[in-house]
């Protein structure tokens, strides 16, 4: 196959090539990759949004029904609610602390409002103090003689009980037996909070016991109602500082003078009296981040709380000692102490883990990029490789067709090879060293046409005629 020959064959189509893309199709592709970043970061962004605001919802078990404990609850329940707070609650209405302290237990709840002096479940850690309770010992009348003036001569006595819990009763039996009174020398009689002042009219007590705030409606009204002649006898409590010793969930305290009426002031002295706490408690597993967030926001409506219940309600932080007689949530410790991560605190890892997965992400994105333009480096090779051969073919070419052809046939090449550095395929060094080759192939297709138009044309020979 001679040199014209070879060169004679008709221009490479990038169109019709094997492995070419055009550039309807690359733009097609490359529009693809793109879509397909967007929606990949807005999927990325859209869930990370949803995981770091979403709320979440922790059940609460509090009781027993329509107590204050309930309501202050629902309360909160529906301020966490209208301030769209990442944390929300959903009461579970119980029968009493005791039934709360057991949903714990079960696990079918997450948090729970228990008193302080019950058997609490060993997964129950604190988050707040709902209230202090104070023990409130009374004897109807005033000082007579041969009146009930100190817990000692409770024994062989009628003692009431206000309020159905059982925990009332063990705390009346832990005072007097402190006090060297024997439980089973007394007989104890319960009342209910509710229709307490026709319950007690038909019945002999010599003393009652009343357990709540020390702005309790409830022990108010009871005193009152109780006061033969107007006069009430308390009963102050000398042991409280021993009962606090030996029993870690009272502490001792003080009821002041006038704290249940200031004419005739009940009670007319401070009376020594054990004070123990309600409590909102969690499950010890759940998480740290979910508890310091719950503390936070029920801090930052303590005051409104307060406001709405002043007699039942009085918010107070947990005891973080490590002795304490329940051991504060870490969450809630956290926030106490002034130790609550902050968001780099909490997500650094995450957020240096996702940065390397993007990081590997974008690597096998440019590999990827990279596969995807394989065929045209390996399109535009070969036409480069063509240049070459048709530069030297340029320079031995008695053509002016061919040499035509030729050119025709670089300006496609040059055109493929612009869109292949347009979508990264090639990179400028290279592009550089085919402008090199294109200059060259130009020049020498110029040098050979300005030869042969110089080259003489060759006459035509007349043949001499036959002699016979």
């Amino acid at each position: 196959m001679g040199i014209s020959d070879m060169f004679s064959r008709p221009a490479l189509d990038p169109a019709k090539t094997p492995g070419t893309l055009t550039p309807r199709s690359r733009k097609s592709k490359a529009l693809l990759i793109v879509i397909a970043a967007v929606l990949a970061t807005v999927a990325a962004v859209g869930g990370a949004t949803y995981y770091m605001t979403r709320a979440v919802h922790l059940r609460i078990a509090v009781g027993p029904p329509n107590s204050d404990d309930v309501k202050v609850i629902q309360s909160i329940t529906q301020m966490f609610s209208r301030d769209r707070s990442y944390v929300r609650l959903r009461p579970i209405v119980t029968e009493g602390a005791t039934a709360s302290a057991a949903s714990l237990t079960a696990g079918t709840t997450d948090l729970a409002v228990v008193r302080g002096d019950l058997d609490l479940p060993k997964n129950a850690q604190a988050v707040a103090s709902i209230r202090k309770n104070f023990a409130v010992l009374w004897v109807p009348g005033a000082h007579r003689k041969g009146s009930i003036t100190k817990i000692e001569q409770l024994a062989g006595k009628r003692i009431g009980v206000i309020g159905r819990t059982p925990a009332n009763v063990n705390l009346l039996k832990v005072i007097l037996t402190q006090s060297g009174v024997n439980f089973d020398k007394v007989q104890t009689v319960q009342f209910s909070t509710t229709g307490f002042a026709e319950a007690v009219k038909n019945e002999k007590i010599d003393a009652f016991l009343a357990v709540g705030p020390l702005n309790s409606k409830i022990t108010s009204d009871a005193i009152a109602v109780t006061a033969k002649d107007k006069k009430v006898t308390f009963l102050s409590i000398d042991t409280a500082d021993a009962i606090a010793q030996k029993y870690p969930a009272y502490d001792s305290g003080e009821i002041p003078a006038g704290t249940f009426g200031a004419n005739p002031a009940r009670p007319d002295d401070k009376i020594d009296t054990i004070t123990f706490a309600h409590h909102i408690v969690a499950r010890s597993s759940l998480s740290e981040a979910t508890v310091g967030a719950l503390t936070r926001q029920l801090f930052a409506i303590r005051q409104s709380i307060q406001n709405e219940f002043p007699l039942s309600a009085k918010l107070e932080t947990p005891d973080t000692d490590k002795d304490a007689a329940i051991p504060a949530h870490p969450g809630a410790a956290a926030y106490v102490d002034g130790e609550e991560k902050t968001f780099l605190d909490k997500y650094s890892d995450y957020i240096w883990g996702s940065l390397m997965a993007l990081s590997a992400l974008g690597s096998a994105g440019a590999w990827f990029a990279s596969y995807l333009r394989k065929d045209e480096r390996v399109t535009n090779s070969s036409l480069r490789e063509r240049l070459l051969q048709m530069l030297s073919a340029a320079r031995k070419s008695t053509s002016m067709e061919e040499l035509d052809a030729m050119q025709a046939e670089a300006d496609e090449i040059m055109t493929n090879t612009l869109h292949c550095f347009e979508d990264g395929a090639i990179e400028e060094g290279s592009l550089t060293a085919f402008s090199i080759a294109l200059e060259q192939f130009h020049n020498a297709v110029a040098d050979r046409k300005a030869f042969l138009l110089q080259m003489p044309e060759t006459p035509t020979r007349t043949p001499r005629p036959h002699v016979a």
